[in-house]
C-alpha cells in the first residue's frame, strides 16, 4: 500500500500538533523532511523521540521531535513515523506538505486505524470500540470501549470460534474414516458441545441490551399534557436551561433534542409539545401530532403526571395512548411537593391499576439531585444488566456484532436440530460451518467490504 500521512491531532491552534505517516516510504520520507540536531539518527532509536529541524523543501520551518516506530511493531504495522511540531494551524500543515512533496499521499479517514486492522492488529470488534472511544459522550462509553474490555470481547468470540472449528474437526473425521474412530469426540458429546456453544452466544447475545444502551443510547421520550414539568425535567436532566419554561401552558410547540448521559444509560432525550384533546391553533396542532409520533419511534417513555391537578381526563387520555405502546414507561409524578401525600398516593395506585409497574413521584424543584438519582436507578435497571462489569467484561455494544451473533446462535440451533433428528453428521456440519462463517463476520475475518467501508468512514482523518 502507499505510504500515506496524516495530521493526527485536532485542527486548530494548541501546544503541539502530530504528523503521522504509515507505510514502507515512512521513514526515507522522514528523513528527508527532518534533521536530528545530534548525531542520533530515527533507525538508530527506534521508539525514542529525537530533537531537530523539521523542513520544508530543504528550508528549516520548525522545530520539533521525531519517533520512529518499526514495523511489525507499530499501531499499523507498518513502518511508523510521528513527527511533534508546534500547535498552529499553518505550521502543523506546511510540515504536512512537506510529507507530501516529499512522497506521502493523504490519509483517509480512519487510514491508521484501517492499516492496523487489515495486517491483523486489531479485530473488527477492536476498531468498533476505538471508533466508540472516539465519539464517547459518558464515563461509562469510555470504560465500555477500554482495552482491557475490547480484549475480553474478543477472547470471547475467539473462544466459540475454536470451539467450532474443534467440533468441525472432528465430525468431518468421523465423516471421512467412519471405521478409524478418528474423531476426538463421540456424536453424543459432540452434541452436548453444540449446546454449550448455544449458552455462550445466548450469554453474549444477552449483553447487547446494556451494550447497546450504553453505546447507541436510548430514544427517551418526555410526554404529558401542557404544563405537567416536561420542560422542567428537560432542563433538570441537561442541567443548563435549554427549554423556555412558564406557567402558561403549552409553552413547548416542537420536539426538543439532546443527548446526556444519565449514569450508565446514554438517553437520546426528546421534550415534546404537551398533548391535550383540542388544540389551541395550528401550530400547537402540529406540535402534538409530532409528539405522538415521537412516542411511537420511543425506546423509553417518561410520562408526566401533574400531582397539583391530579389524574384529569387529558392524563387518562394520554395514559391511554402510551399503554399502547411496546416501548418500557416510566410514569413520573411531578410537582410533588405542591400536593399532599395523600393525593400523590392515589395518583400512584390509579397508575398502578393501568398497569405501570414504574411509577415514580419527584419534586424538580425542591429535590433536584433526589429526582435525577430516582431516574437514574429506574433506568439503569430497564436498560442494562447490574451483574455485568462494564469496562471488565465482554459486552457486545453494536449492532452489526448483534447481528451476527444472532446469524451464529440460529445456525447452530439448526446443528443441534439435526442432531436430535438423528439425520446424517453432514447436515450438522454445514450448520457448523454456516455458524463459523457468521462468527468470522463478527471479528472482522470474513466480512464484506462494504461493511469495512462503512465503519471506518465514522472515523476522522489522522486516525
Amino acid at each position: 500500500m502507499q505510504t500515506v500521512a496524516a495530521i493526527s491531532t485536532p485542527p486548530g491552534k494548541g501546544g503541539v500538533a502530530v504528523i503521522r505517516i504509515s507505510g514502507d516510504e515512512a521513514l526515507s520520507i522522514a528523513e528527508r523532511v527532518f534533521s536530528p540536531k545530534g548525531k542520533t539518527m530515527p533507525k538508530s532509536a527506534p521508539r525514542m523521540q529525537i530533537y531537530g529541524d523539521i523542513l520544508y523543501r530543504g528550508e528549516v520551518i520548525d522545530d520539533g521531535l521525531l519517533t520512529y516506530f518499526p514495523a511489525p511493531n507499530s499501531f499499523t504495522g507498518e513502518d511508523v513515523i510521528e513527527i511533534s511540531c508546534h500547535g498552529g494551524i499553518l505550521v502543523s500543515r506546511k510540515v504536512l506538505e512537506s510529507c507530501f512533496i516529499e512522497g506521502a499521499s493523504a490519509a483517509g479517514a480512519g487510514e491508521f486505524t484501517k492499516r492496523a486492522f487489515m495486517s491483523g492488529k486489531l479485530s473488527l470488534s477492536e476498531t468498533e470500540a476505538i471508533a466508540s472511544l472516539l465519539e464517547a459522550k459518558s464515563d461509562a462509553q469510555i470504560m465500555l470501549a477500554r482495552g482491557s474490555s475490547r480484549s475480553k470481547l474478543t477472547l470471547s468470540i475467539d473462544r466459540i470460534s475454536e470451539k467450532i472449528t474443534s467440533l468441525l474437526s472432528s465430525i468431518w473425521a468421523r465423516i471421512d474414516y467412519p471405521d478409524e474412530d478418528l474423531g476426538e469426540l463421540s456424536a453424543g458429546e459432540i452434541r452436548l458441545s453444540i449446546g454449550e456453544i448455544g449458552k455462550e452466544l445466548n450469554s453474549l447475545i444477552a449483553t447487547y441490551r446494556t451494550g447497546r444502551s450504553i453505546a447507541e443510547g436510548v430514544r427517551a421520550v418526555i410526554s404529558g399534557k401542557p404544563n405537567a414539568g416536561k420542560s422542567t425535567l428537560y432542563n433538570l436532566l441537561l442541567g443548563e436551561e435549554a427549554a423556555i419554561v412558564t406557567d402558561v401552558a403549552g409553552t413547548t410547540t416542537d420536539v426538543l433534542e439532546r443527548t446526556i448521559p444519565l449514569g450508565k444509560v446514554l438517553l437520546r432525550l426528546y421534550d415534546t409539545a404537551g398533548i391535550r384533546s383540542e388544540a389551541s391553533g395550528k401550530i400547537e396542532e402540529i406540535g402534538i401530532e409530532r409528539s405522538r409520533e415521537k412516542l411511537s419511534e420511543a425506546d423509553l417513555v417518561l410520562m408526566l403526571i401533574d400531582a397539583a391537578d391530579g389524574i384529569s381526563g387529558e392524563d387518562r387520555e394520554i395514559i391511554s395512548f402510551v399503554k399502547a405502546l411496546s416501548a418500557p414507561k416510566i410514569a413520573i409524578i411531578t410537582k410533588s411537593e405542591l400536593s399532599d401525600k395523600d393525593t400523590v398516593s392515589a395518583i400512584s395506585e390509579e397508575l398502578s391499576a393501568s398497569g405501570f409497574e414504574n411509577i415514580l413521584a419527584i419534586s424538580a424543584k425542591d429535590d433536584p439531585e433526589g429526582a435525577i438519582a430516582a431516574l437514574t436507578e429506574r433506568v439503569e435497571a430497564l436498560f442494562t444488566d447490574g451483574e455485568l462489569s462494564v469496562g471488565d467484561d465482554a459486552i457486545v455494544f453494536s449492532a452489526r456484532q448483534n447481528a451476527a451473533l444472532i446469524k451464529a446462535r440460529e445456525y447452530i440451533e439448526a446443528a443441534a436440530d439435526a442432531y436430535d433428528k438423528g439425520l446424517f453428521e453432514d447436515a450438522a456440519s454445514s450448520e457448523l460451518e454456516l455458524a463459523l462463517g457468521a462468527i468470522s463476520e463478527l471479528d472482522g475475518r470474513a466480512v464484506s467490504e462494504r461493511v469495512i467501508a462503512d465503519i471506518f468512514s465514522k472515523f476522522c482523518v489522522g486516525k
